[in-house]
């Protein structure tokens, strides 16, 4: 799968090179030299280009590519958006890019099917599933072994073991009413 990693800025200097802005966690791996990225953005970009070599220069991202020897080359690629394939499998056995647990269907440990997966959500303590259900609010599992025991992204389903009672908690016949018997005003 292609995920943008970055975005094509100014030229820099007169011999081809371009300023980047990152819009990856590895920049060091996605940018190596020798790693082939796919711009995008508009009509004229070459289908690939392959990086000869990166630096980083006053916190920007400096970019050699292969075939592009001159300043005029490199402002042709200005404001193309830099694509790279990933595996959606990211090497550790309990790693995995958002983009492979979007749209997984998530399932109780009994196999009752329970939504679909809309979003992780990164928050300052875990990582949080953000469960779509489709007569219920959404469901926020915490992203830990305990709770997501099973994750098989071939197959389509993550396994949810919840806590007894915290899929009903944000059912509408739980959310708390005004007190009865004023008239709403």
């Amino acid at each position: 799968m292609r995920v943008v990693v970055g975005r094509i800025g100014r030229a820099q200097g007169i011999r081809g090179e371009v300023t980047v802005e990152v819009r990856t966690d590895d920049p060091d791996q996605r940018f190596a030299p020798g790693a082939v990225l796919f711009p995008s953005g508009r009509v004229g970009l070459p289908a690939s280009v392959t990086v000869d070599g990166h630096r980083w220069q006053n916190g920007r991202l400096v970019l050699r590519l292969a075939g592009v020897g001159d300043r005029t080359a490199a402002e042709g690629l200005r404001g193309a958006v830099l694509e790279a394939d990933v595996a959606l499998v990211a090497g550790e056995d309990d790693e995995y890019h958002d983009l492979a647990l979007v749209g997984l269907q998530a399932r109780s440990a009994a196999g009752a099917v329970l939504g679909t997966i809309a979003e992780v959500l990164h928050l300052p303590g875990q990582d949080v599933l953000a469960v779509a259900r489709p007569d219920a609010p959404e469901l926020l599992v915490p992203f830990v072994r305990a709770m997501v025991p099973v994750v098989d992204v071939p197959a389509g389903f993550v396994v949810l073991d919840l806590p007894e009672g915290l899929a009903e908690l944000a059912t509408p016949d739980t959310v708390p009413t005004e007190a009865s018997g004023g008239e709403a005003t």
